[in-house]
């Protein structure tokens, strides 16, 4: 079994695209208890139901490469910035986690085996293989547990800080494919992206972030729908920018 904090789909190439899912897997490392029960690796707190799905379909157009995280969200949040409390969350949608109330020492420990190579090694890749465009890819649950009465219609959501430009084009080409369009919904892209500040605004690299739906991304009918739409959006996106792969 492969022990890294990340997997690579496709092959990363100058000048490609490439999608990042922080949130792509529910694994929890053999000596790692949270001390929650096994069922809840299933639901929206653990993973991004459906990124994995998508990006490899995706990923069958040799113009994307995926890279994405090994383990669970609740085993350390890749979207985070590790001095954020929240990398290793204490509670969940209103689930506590008993495993991770660490000391500092173990939590500087979770922190150096699976957040700082991860990143790491993204930053590496990324110099290497520059993109012309990279496709944040999260998930997102239509209603959670602890606002149950809190409306979440969209189909997609799309996600920027201050680097809007390829989202601002995505957001009507989306809305042309016939999904409702969540602009900096479910959540804001200027409260909550530690990845994509770091590895695409820092360094000037374009990229659209993009939350799916759960509901219909998990069945192969819809994520097939995403994967179609996704790839194309992406297409059209790098060609208005100038920034063919």
């Amino acid at each position: 079994m492969n022990d890294a904090p990340f997997e690579i789909l496709g092959t990363p190439r100058e000048g490609g695209f490439l999608i990042i899912g922080d949130h792509a897997s529910n694994r929890i490392p053999d000596d790692v208890n949270l001390g929650i029960d096994s069922a809840f690796l299933g639901a929206h707190i653990a993973w991004d139901i459906g990124v994995a799905e998508v990006a490899r379909l995706i990923t069958q157009d040799t113009a994307f490469a995926a890279y994405l995280g090994g383990y669970s969200r609740l085993v350390v949040d890749l979207n985070r910035d590790a001095h954020d409390p929240a990398a290793i969350p204490s509670q969940s949608d209103g689930l506590i986690i008993p495993g991770n109330d660490l000391s500092l020492t173990e939590r500087e420990t979770r922190l150096q085996r699976f957040h700082r190579p991860y990143h790491d090694h993204l930053q590496h890749l990324l110099r290497q293989h520059r993109p012309s465009l990279i496709l944040s890819l999260h998930s997102f649950t239509p209603a959670l547990e602890t606002k149950p009465d809190e409306a979440r219609p969209w189909d997609v959501g799309v996600l920027y800080n201050d680097q809007e430009t390829a989202s601002k084009l995505a957001i009507p080409f989306l809305e042309e494919a016939g999904y409702l369009v969540g602009d900096q919904l479910p959540y804001s892209g200027k409260i909550l992206n530690a990845t994509m500040n770091r590895h695409a605004e820092a360094d000037h690299i374009p990229y659209i972030g993009i939350e799916i739906r759960q509901d219909l991304a998990g069945n192969s009918s819809g994520q097939a729908r995403y994967a179609r739409i996704l790839s194309n959006m992406c297409h059209f996106v790098s060609e208005h920018l100038g920034l063919l792969p």
